[in-house]
């Protein structure tokens, strides 16, 4: 979309996968992405053992959360009987042997 983005790195996970924030900028706003998606429903707070960095953005990643569970936005407006978490996932397919490293 053509606009800058900024990433405030925290560390490399157990994975070498950065963890991050990343801000999107349009004019003098800035717009932490990873919120606008908890906001539309379009991802989920990470849940791990160890390895979970918010930065000071913990709290506010859950209430937003939670506001789109409430509100039923993008992928909590189907049947939460269908829903399984990342976390829950990754347990199932672990204990399958068909998640590989």
């Amino acid at each position: 979309m053509n606009r800058p983005v900024r990433a405030y790195i925290y560390k490399r996970d157990q994975y070498e996968r950065v963890v991050a924030t990343v801000w999107v900028r349009r004019w003098l706003i800035r717009k932490d992405v990873g919120m606008e998606m908890l906001k539309a429903g379009m991802a989920t707070v990470y849940e791990a053992k160890m390895g979970a960095e918010y930065g000071d953005f913990e709290g506010a990643y859950r209430r937003a959360e939670e506001v789109a569970k409430k509100k039923k936005r993008g992928m909590w407006s189907g049947d939460m009987k269908n829903y399984e978490s990342p976390m829950d996932y990754k347990t199932r397919t672990a204990s399958k042997g068909e998640l590989k490293k």
